[in-house]
């Protein structure tokens, strides 16, 4: 039988809402840590992530849609966070931002934030609200930075779900989250083992699967589009995948009057969602 580890025992009991010794940092919110006193972060795993980042962690903060375990900020940060971290249920622990680049890494921008949380609910086809009746799938995209700014254009436009693979596809958390600015928060995430099938399904579930390739038939403002309506992107360089394009009704291009002809997949997204919304209310 595993042991757990050292410690372990109290921060059950905090999870829980048990009573137990507190550290001096949860009886002391506004007090630093005592010089050599290192913060316990968790060790990061399959169950557990860190957000961090103001927008991120403020959106996770006030969405509630995943567990939150315990909330780290330097004092300025602290006061700011303050009115989410009350409404969340919890207390800022007190930490130096030296101890936030140590966890997280010195390239980490985290604002004097970090929240440790459960990953975000697993989700299925068949879970998607049609409130938009816009869905994106992503086909291979692998870049954190690029799917971040996705989801956070596709919280813009109220998106209803992002259909991803399981495999090549980046940690919906981290550097993502922060690229994402709250996004992450506000945008369904379906996992699926194939992307082909996952397509078909949503064929059966009545979605004009629409996808974008610059060598499309047709510009997809000159498209007939309906709801719902599901648009598919590929990774940049490589694109749709052929057993992708061959389960899309359609097949689009974005054209550009100018010079350049191309765009980075998450800018792309977002000329196709700006066209596809406004051509969806005509």
């Amino acid at each position: 039988m595993r042991r757990d580890r050292p410690g372990r025992g109290r921060q059950d009991r905090a999870e829980r809402g048990e009573p137990g010794r507190r550290s001096n940092a949860a009886r002391h919110p506004d007090r630093k840590p005592a010089h050599g006193d290192a913060p316990a972060f968790r060790k990061p795993g399959a169950d557990m992530v860190a957000l961090y980042g103001v927008h991120a962690v403020r959106e996770a903060l006030r969405v509630k849609g995943r567990k939150l375990l315990a909330l780290y900020a330097t004092a300025a940060a602290a006061e700011r966070i303050a009115p989410d971290a009350a409404l969340a249920g919890l207390t800022p622990q007190i930490v130096e931002g030296a101890d936030l680049d140590r966890r997280l890494g010195a390239g980490a921008v985290h604002q004097g934030l970090m929240l440790e949380t459960r990953p975000l609910p697993a989700r299925d086809l068949s879970d998607i609200e049609n409130n938009s009746g816009i869905v994106l799938v992503l086909d291979q995209i692998t870049d954190p930075h690029n799917v971040g700014a996705i989801l956070r254009t596709a919280a813009a436009f109220a998106v209803d779900a992002l259909v991803v693979t399981e495999r090549h596809a980046p940690e919906f958390s981290g550097v993502l989250a922060k690229t994402a600015s709250g996004g992450l928060e506000h945008v369904p995430i379906v996992e699926v083992v194939n992307l082909a099938r996952a397509m078909e399904e949503l064929g059966d579930m009545g979605y004009l699967r629409v996808g974008l390739d610059s060598e499309g038939s047709a510009s997809l403002e000159d498209m007939v589009l309906s709801r719902p309506l599901a648009l598919a992107l590929g990774a940049e360089g490589a694109g749709l995948r052929r057993l992708t394009r061959e389960n899309c009704d359609l097949v689009a291009r974005l054209d550009m009057p100018g010079a350049i002809k191309s765009l980075n997949v998450s800018n792309a997204c977002a000329v196709a969602l700006s066209v596809a919304t406004m051509k969806l209310r005509v």
